[in-house]
C-alpha cells in the first residue's frame, strides 16, 4: 500500500526540526534551505504552513515534466530522477500545493520521497504532528482535512487583512 504523509496543523509549533532533520537525511547538510519540507511562517497572522509533496493520485508535477524526471518506485512514491531533470521549473508551476521546488544547489528540482519509506521528518518531530499514514480512503480524508484546514485558516487571515 502506497503511504503518504499526515501533518496535523493544529498540533505543528513551526519549530524546523523536520527541515534539520530533511536536510541532514537527503544531502548530509544542515542547511533547511535544501529541506524538501518547508515550514512557512506569517507571523504577523500567527499561521504556521507546513508545505510537503502530497504524493497526488494525479500529480500534475509529472505530468509536467518534459522529461519524465519524476518517477514512482516500486511502492508507489513519486521523486525526482535527478540525472534526468532539466529544471526547467515545470514541475514546480504545475504543482497547486506548493511540494515541489528546485534545489539552490544543483538547480534541479526536490521534492519529498519519504525517505524511501522511514522519514527523517516523522522521527525529528517531538510533537508528533507529522505521521507517515497509508494512502487508503481513510488516510486519504485524514490528509485531506490537513489541507482544509490550512487553506480555512489562511482566507480567514486573508478576509481580515
Amino acid at each position: 500500500m502506497k503511504s503518504i504523509l499526515s501533518i496535523d496543523v493544529n498540533t505543528c509549533t513551526g519549530c524546523r526540526n523536520c527541515e534539520i532533520a530533511c536536510s541532514v537525511f537527503h544531502t548530509k547538510s544542515f542547511n533547511p534551505a535544501r529541506s524538501l519540507m518547508r515550514i512557512l511562517k506569517d507571523e504577523t497572522r500567527a499561521l504556521i504552513m507546513p508545505m510537503v509533496c502530497l504524493q497526488c493520485e494525479d500529480p500534475l508535477c509529472k505530468a509536467a515534466c518534459p522529461t519524465d524526471a519524476i518517477v514512482e518506485n516500486k511502492d508507489g512514491i513519486l521523486y525526482v530522477e535527478r540525472d534526468e531533470c532539466i529544471g526547467c521549473m515545470n514541475c514546480v508551476t504545475a504543482c497547486i500545493y506548493g511540494g515541489i521546488e528546485i534545489d539552490p544547489l544543483n538547480k534541479k528540482a526536490a521534492k519529498c520521497d519519504l525517505c524511501w519509506g522511514d522519514p527523517a521528518c516523522v522521527k525529528a518531530c517531538d510533537y508528533r504532528a507529522i505521521a507517515v499514514i497509508e494512502a487508503t480512503a481513510e488516510g486519504l480524508r485524514q490528509r485531506k482535512q490537513g489541507i482544509e484546514v490550512l487553506a480555512h485558516l489562511y482566507d480567514h487571515e486573508s478576509q481580515e487583512a
